[in-house]
């Protein structure tokens, strides 16, 4: 018997059986700790261009009223998820889990809490699915990176999907083999291009909400008795086979099963101190590292190289129409910090893109695969060298194993509630983000939704996005 042979059921059967067991109480905190930097990003994203545009095809296809929609009221709960999803991943502001290069949140929550608004579960219930369902989520786009992404697939629709589908399941209570059934079905909805990269396509926006909506549709569907392959996983024609390639040379099924249960890869998911790529992290830290430490003046730089992984050298645009575009730009953002010594969504707006001398400083970066920290990605971190060329001759080199938020590096309650502060006060206010942060770290109910969607709505903040 292979070692990867009936992984989708003893996958269900841990769904299924996890939610009779309480949570463990760090985890029962890391969980919360993910759900308020979830809504931070929903909240400063909802004001955005990428948010009405999603929330007029909403309206247009999705009209109800069963859950909330933060910052375009009230929806069905497919509309809901579509597009809480999408804001959680607006602004690149959003978690995520290294080894499987995805963002379990913003996928998995906004399933979860549409569905818990319209069935009325309790907090515990809704925190055990969620952190069911991403744990879930983690562990199959590990399982198949970096194969997947060099297949060019975005891993946190694709693993994603799973992970919602498995938490719906167990928040409605599923049997075994409903569980098992939702997540054929999700196989089928497994899916995200990173096409998006070609003229920064906007859609990427859109891949994690895609996939809460489809997480709840597969759930839906296996309920009501639709059957999906129960190997969908392993199968010689399902997930794995379909976007990795073999076991145990393209993906390995131990990083699904080993401790399941017993262990919680969910707890080494990062927090994002800058709103963009995460692949741009280390370098940016370490452009910080020297401007704190070596106090030069931006325009003495004649020289910048950036040596880190080589899916993180592939982000070198110096094309910024967008501001994905921004985002997705080591030279970009390199300079940014250099110039500011750090990294705020207010850099990406148009007038800082083509700021004179953001450009000039940017025309100096030059970015280059580093071999050693290629060897490193994802099993060992996300490397970054930066060398710091100056107009004396002199040359200065600071080099970054784990950018700030990994487990090992990592942001602390204070200064994720600063994050918060600092993502929707702009947006809803000092008073209403207070009250969000307490309701979301007493995690009562799930009334802070339709709260920050009402003080979004109200009007205040608004002219981020608009």
């Amino acid at each position: 018997m292979n070692a990867h042979e009936g992984l989708t059921w003893h996958v269900a059967e841990w769904v299924a059986r996890q939610q009779e067991e309480p949570l463990p109480p760090g985890l029962h905190r890391h969980a919360r700790r993910m759900v308020l930097d979830h809504l931070a990003g929903v909240v400063a994203s909802s004001v955005g261009p990428v948010s009405h545009a999603v929330a007029t095809h909403v309206a247009r296809t999705y009209p109800g009223d069963a859950a909330t929609a933060v910052g375009h009221g009230r929806s069905s709960i497919l509309g809901a998820a579509v597009l809480n999803g999408t804001n959680g991943h607006g602004i690149e502001a959003d978690e995520g889990y290294t080894p499987g290069s995805m963002h379990p949140t913003s996928v998995v929550l906004p399933a979860v809490f549409a569905v818990a608004e319209q069935t009325g579960a309790g907090p515990e219930r809704v925190l055990k699915a969620a952190v069911t369902g991403m744990e879930l989520a983690c562990r199959i786009a590990a399982a198949g990176h970096p194969a997947t992404r060099n297949r060019h697939f975005h891993n946190t629709p694709l693993g994603g999907v799973f992970g919602a589908a498995a938490a719906v399941a167990a928040l409605n209570g599923g049997s075994v083999a409903e569980v098992a059934n939702a997540l054929g079905i999700a196989g089928s909805h497994a899916g995200g291009l990173f096409a998006f990269l070609n003229g920064s396509a906007e859609v990427k926006r859109l891949h994690p909400g895609k996939a809460a909506r489809d997480g709840i549709v597969s759930a839906d569907l296996a309920a009501a008795g639709l059957t999906g392959p129960t190997t969908v996983l392993e199968g010689p024609e399902g997930y794995f086979a379909a976007f990795a390639g073999e076991p145990g040379v393209d993906w390995f099924p131990g990083r699904i099963t080993d401790g399941l249960g017993a262990e919680w890869v969910l707890e080494n998911t990062y927090v994002k101190p800058y709103p963009c790529c995460r692949h741009l992290h280390g370098a940016i830290d370490a452009a910080i590292a020297l401007r704190e430490e070596h106090r030069f003046a931006p325009e003495a730089v004649t020289a910048v190289r950036v040596g880190t992984f080589a899916i993180a050298a592939n982000h070198n645009g110096t094309v910024l129409d967008t501001v994905l575009d921004a985002q997705l730009s080591l030279p970009f953002t390199v300079a940014v910090a250099l110039r500011r010594g750090a990294v705020t969504l207010t850099d990406f707006a148009e007038d800082q893109r083509f700021d004179a001398e953001n450009r000039k400083l940017m025309e100096t970066v030059a970015v280059e695969v580093d071999d050693a920290a290629n060897a490193a990605y994802p099993r060992s971190g996300r490397p970054a060298e930066v060398t710091v060329t100056l107009a004396d001759g002199a040359s200065v080199r600071h080099r970054v194993e784990q950018p700030y938020g990994e487990p090992s590096n990592p942001v602390s309650d204070s200064a994720l509630e600063d994050k918060v502060r600092a993502l929707c006060e702009p947006v809803i206010g000092e008073k209403e983000t207070a009250r969000l942060i307490q309701a979301v770290w007493a995690f009562e109910n799930l009334d802070f939704l339709a709260c920050a969607d009402a003080a979004v709505r109200s009007g205040s903040g608004r002219s981020r996005g608009e």
